[in-house]
């Protein structure tokens, strides 16, 4: 991978002006709908193999791992290699010999791999990575459609354009001096662990580091290899020199362990849980002295995402705010509403609107069209949302579904609990499923119930208020100020749209480094300044030390 000089190029080159890319509808009679059904077919009745992607070379490790649908998990979709500790050494040798022609490159070359990957992926890619993430992650046509097309093809095109942005920021000069600022690539290599709920998630916490100029590890979800390993294929496809990314799998602690343990590790790019985070903090704070640099560490964590509505608020929006906030894709958003704060003078008819629509819902295989939900995603998740469902029917009101069923699938109906107890542990934990709780409260209790919301999680990514009332959105804007990274009025607290909406949450749910814009950019690069003096002084005296 030779270096081609900068200076071979002459003349200020400037990315396409990015837009969002328009979702698809899926509808009956429409030609993507007719597509993206022949290759969920094909690939449905498919049984590949994942290897490990080191040095842009495929390895076999023969110790395999499956990749199953959620909502059929006897079906298996692909089998996958897992590493051993010397395959993560060589995928951090591989990186490191990247590095060197890589954070070289002029930054315009990299963007134009990934905006080739853009416009790939909106055209013969896009069944694809939907089918992908349909049926690996039981996603329904619509949820795969705004994540692993429109989302990724949003981060390919917005963020090369964000590098151009920052890199045009320059300091003051004047006659007697030029002023400049490099933004270099960090040395080393960046670690990049991303979660099975978000394919988009897959596709930018590898590449935001790489387009700066930085070589990645990157570890997938074992729940979701079926989309990282196309993405991979796409990122190659689009001419991803080899090393830049290398895709590993396998056991989650012996990777970090070894990654952490590197000198030579300058971050960590991660989404998945508070927990897991925690301690990967913990771990490179006790190896401080050991590293080349400070390692930068961008994570995105837990939620426990709330919708309060004001006394004025208009119940029909609440209702359908709740439903599609709290059980699209079966809740397992990171932004998903998970408990509700309701005044009792409008509570009966939000309830029963809500019901009505729950009520409604169709779920089963993503490949029906019909179905609005499909499975949780494993086995553990199963379990750990039907114990919280299980608690809530002795310990509150079910008012719809809570009914767990892992008899062909991991479903998990879409359930509604009401607790007269606001700090009931349902109301306080993150779930990660289907499962939204609602407390209704005095009417008169409106400051205090945003005293209750903004104490009640450790979290703080999404939240909504709904209010006809102007007076009452300030009073929710100021009091719950640091309760949400995204805020959102009169709308559900998901849905956040790259370049409209920057996303990430703070307290203990992340370092909100904004994915989706400019600021998540920055923490991948280090700044060298210089300053070139065009007239340098000859005496090293100074006025002020002249004669009295």
């Amino acid at each position: 991978m030779p270096t081609i000089p900068t200076a071979a190029f002459n003349g200020r080159r400037r990315v396409p002006p990015p837009v969002n890319d328009p979702v698809r509808s899926y509808a009956p009679g429409t030609p993507e709908r007719a597509s993206l059904k022949a290759r969920l077919d094909e690939m449905a009745a498919e049984r590949i193999e994942i290897p490990l992607i080191i040095g842009g070379q495929e390895v076999r490790t023969g110790k395999l791992g499956q990749a199953v649908m959620p909502h059929d998990h006897k079906h298996v979709l692909a089998d996958y290699h897992k590493a051993e500790p010397k395959h993560i050494a060589q995928a951090v040798a591989a990186a490191r010999k990247a590095w060197r022609d890589w954070s070289n490159w002029p930054w315009e070359d990299r963007a134009a791999i990934l905006l080739k990957a853009a416009e790939l992926l909106r055209t013969s890619w896009r069944d694809t990575l939907n089918a992908a993430t349909m049926l690996n992650q039981s996603k329904t046509a619509f949820q795969a459609e705004i994540d692993s097309a429109c989302e990724i093809v949003d981060f390919y095109r917005f963020n090369p354009y964000y590098v151009q942005e920052l890199y045009d920021e320059q300091p003051i000069s004047d006659h007697t001096m030029w002023n400049q600022v490099e933004y270099r690539p960090l040395e080393g290599f960046v670690y990049a662990v991303t979660p099975f709920n978000f394919t988009s998630i897959a596709a930018n916490l590898p590449t935001a580091p790489a387009l700066m100029g930085n070589v990645v590890v990157w570890k997938p979800a074992s729940s979701a290899m079926l989309s990282g390993y196309y993405l991979m294929k796409l990122l190659q496809a689009a001419g991803l020199p080899p090393g830049v990314i290398n895709l590993v799998a396998g056991d989650s602690s012996m990777i970090s362990s070894v990654l952490l343990s590197q000198r030579e590790l300058a971050g960590v790019h991660f989404t998945g849980s508070t927990e897991v985070f925690n301690s990967m903090w913990e771990t490179i704070g006790r190896s401080m002295s050991s590293y080349r640099s400070y390692p930068r560490i961008v994570g995105e964590t837990g939620g426990k995402d709330f919708i309060l509505a004001h006394p004025s608020a208009d119940v029909q929006a609440l209702a359908v705010a709740m439903v599609r906030g709290g059980f699209e894709y079966q809740g397992q958003k990171c932004s998903a509403a998970s408990r509700v704060y309701v005044p009792k003078s409008l509570w009966k008819e939000v309830r029963d609107r809500a019901v009505a629509m729950i009520e409604d819902i169709k779920m089963g295989d993503v490949r029906d069209f019909r179905n609005f939900m499909g499975a949780v995603i494993d086995k553990k998740a199963f379990t750990s949302i039907s114990a919280y469902v299980a608690e809530a029917r002795k310990k509150a009101k079910i008012l719809a579904g809570g009914v767990c069923d892992d008899s062909k699938g991991y479903f998990i109906s879409p359930t509604l609990v009401e607790t007269r107890d606001p700090g009931f542990r349902l109301m306080c934990e993150e779930i990660f499923g289907p499962v939204l709780t609602a407390y209704a409260y005095d009417d008169d209790k409106w400051k205090e119930t945003l005293a209750l919301v903004d104490s009640t999680s450790p979290y703080a990514l999404t939240g909504a208020v709904f209010s006809q009332d102007r007076q009452a959105v300030r009073e929710a804007m100021s009091a719950l100020r640091h309760a949400a990274g995204n805020f959102y009025i009169n709308d559900k607290p998901t849905g956040a749209v790259v370049a409209q909406q920057p996303f990430g949450g703070a307290r203990g749910s992340g370092t909100n480094d904004k994915a989706g814009s400019m600021l998540n950019l920055v923490r991948w690069v280090s700044a060298r300044t210089m300053k070139e003096n065009f007239n340098p002084p000859r005496d090293y005296t100074y006025p002020f030390m002249g004669a009295k």
